[in-house]
């Protein structure tokens, strides 16, 4: 059917229709949610010309930001709600909600987190990013909030997978706090530290591990304190996998526990202190990072841990997309480069 015989068509079934009604079904177009919770197929037509209008438009009213909010909510696949005094949005999923203040001209007074079964706790990154109105951010850490709780099952398997990340955060911090001293600085901890440098998790932001720094940038830090150099960083997750893995349920670490070599001395993994998930601990980089498939290889074989989310690359322009990135953000193609050695 050309598009000019299905206009005709849609001409034809709501002339006689009131433009009320016309509006009506719009709008629950609009408002239905998008299915899986993070979806990446593309939005409507109609849904990216009203987020390419709200991204045009001055986030100065109660209204618009609110409005904003819920077009944010409805990308992440959450459910927005406002409140009847129309000064409060609630983000909603089965497992988290995020709770949003404001007050009547549209300025973020509040945000607050609350997992499920949890209190609600003041976000303080997630205010930031709206008072700043950076709302791609703010999605972002909605959307890994959401990544939490992608795990195969109901929601009581949903909510066991994140009581085993928070043991797993709870031993990692342990082993953290290990023979560390007071005024240790945050090199040291990355070169000399069991787990490097760790930031624990607060409200939106997932535990993250700075566990290397190159020697320039060790030595950039001793000529200039406080520059805070920037090493390479994994962020510690939960993803959901195909098989089953025994995660642990409650932490298997103490406090101040360690073994007589002074390596740290956890509890055997027992049926009392595990729990069978479809479900693997997952360390994410914040860049990818080139290996060898050599490499790769030996790491499986050594340890035992798949390592996912690969992708195959030419060496040479791995270093020219590594060189240009700062110059060029577009997707860069070297299959007719010509190299000089």
């Amino acid at each position: 059917v050309s598009t000019n015989a299905l206009m005709q068509k849609l001409r034809l079934k709501y002339q006689q229709r009131p433009w009320t009604e016309t509006l009506k079904l719009v709008h629950f177009c609009m408002d239905k949610r998008l299915r899986p919770p993070v979806s990446k197929a593309p939005d409507s037509p109609l849904c990216s010309c009203m987020e390419k209008i709200q991204r045009a438009l001055n986030d100065r009213s109660l209204f618009s930001v609110m409005n904003r909010l819920e077009s944010v909510s409805k990308q992440k696949g959450l459910n927005a709600h406002v409140s009847p005094s129309g000064t409060i949005c609630y983000i909603t999923s089965d497992m988290f909600y995020t709770e949003v203040q404001l007050e009547k001209g549209g300025k973020v007074v509040d945000v607050k987190l609350a997992h499920l079964g949890e209190a609600p706790v003041v976000c303080d990154d997630l205010l930031q990013h709206l008072r700043m109105k950076n709302y791609d951010a703010f999605g972002k850490t909605l959307e890994d909030l959401s990544n939490l709780y992608q795990i195969p099952g109901n929601s009581e398997m949903k909510a066991k997978g994140y009581f085993a990340l928070q043991a797993l955060e709870k031993d990692l911090y342990s082993m953290y706090l290990l023979d560390r001293t007071q005024d240790v600085n945050r090199v040291t901890e990355v070169l000399h530290g069991k787990v490097g440098h760790l930031v624990p998790r607060t409200g939106g932001a997932l535990m993250n591990i700075e566990f290397y720094i190159t020697p320039y940038q060790v030595l950039e830090e001793e000529l200039n304190p406080g520059s805070q150099v920037c090493g390479t960083k994994v962020v510690v997750t939960v993803a959901g996998t195909d098989t089953l893995h025994k995660l642990p349920l409650s932490p298997l670490l103490g406090d101040s526990q360690a073994g007589d070599d002074g390596h740290p001395d956890f509890l055997p993994l027992t049926d009392e202190l595990s729990v069978d998930l479809p479900a693997a601990f997952v360390l994410k980089f914040h860049q990818p990072i080139p290996m060898s498939s050599s490499r790769i290889e030996e790491i499986q074989r050594l340890t035992g841990i798949q390592i996912g989310g690969l992708k195959l690359a030419p060496l040479h322009e791995l270093i020219v997309q590594s060189a240009l990135k700062e110059k060029c953000s577009e997707d860069l193609s070297t299959d007719k480069a010509c190299f000089f050695v």
